[in-house]
């Protein structure tokens, strides 16, 4: 079934190729210790992109995975998780970390919601991107990223 602006719409889950090849955006969003940067920065190895809320209960449910996948893969795989709650909730973001023990997620934001504005995701969606920059797949929807799909989807990085 078509969306709005006449493209196929992706099931919930689904592994999302039609971005394939393209270059991450610019956007500039903000590090843990509020500066500006891009994704740009993570270039020379792969990177996770997931795009969150702590409103947002799918978003919260996965958290812990993508937690363990960051500890389990380390310097081979950056997983940025990046908050979409905007300017006037973006003070959540830190105590949310806190609370839930995060031992290997850092609290990235994107006071201006421009990831998930710019590319029209719904939350929670998550991007690969190899390593020179460029889009592999995105998904729609909550994952198991401890689980075998995850795994085998991964293993497509570079």
């Amino acid at each position: 079934m078509p969306t709005a602006n006449g493209a196929a719409a992706v099931p919930a889950r689904a592994v999302d190729r039609s971005h394939k090849g393209e270059a991450a955006p610019d956007f500039a969003f903000l590090d843990p210790e509020g500066k500006k940067t891009t994704l740009a920065a993570f270039r020379g190895k792969p990177a996770l992109l997931n795009l969150w809320a702590t409103w947002c209960v799918p978003c919260r449910a996965e958290m812990p995975t993508l937690d363990a996948l960051a500890g389990q893969r380390g310097d081979a795989l950056t997983v940025i998780t990046l908050s979409q709650d905007g300017k006037e909730s973006v003070g959540q973001v830190l105590p949310y970390f806190t609370k839930s023990g995060f031992k290997n997620l850092k609290p990235w934001t994107d006071p201006d919601m421009a990831f998930s504005l710019g590319m029209n995701a719904n939350l929670p969606t998550t991007i690969l991107y190899d390593s020179a920059g460029r889009e592999v797949w995105r998904v729609s929807g909550d994952m198991d990223w401890a689980g075998a799909k995850a795994a085998a989807l991964l293993a497509e990085a570079s």
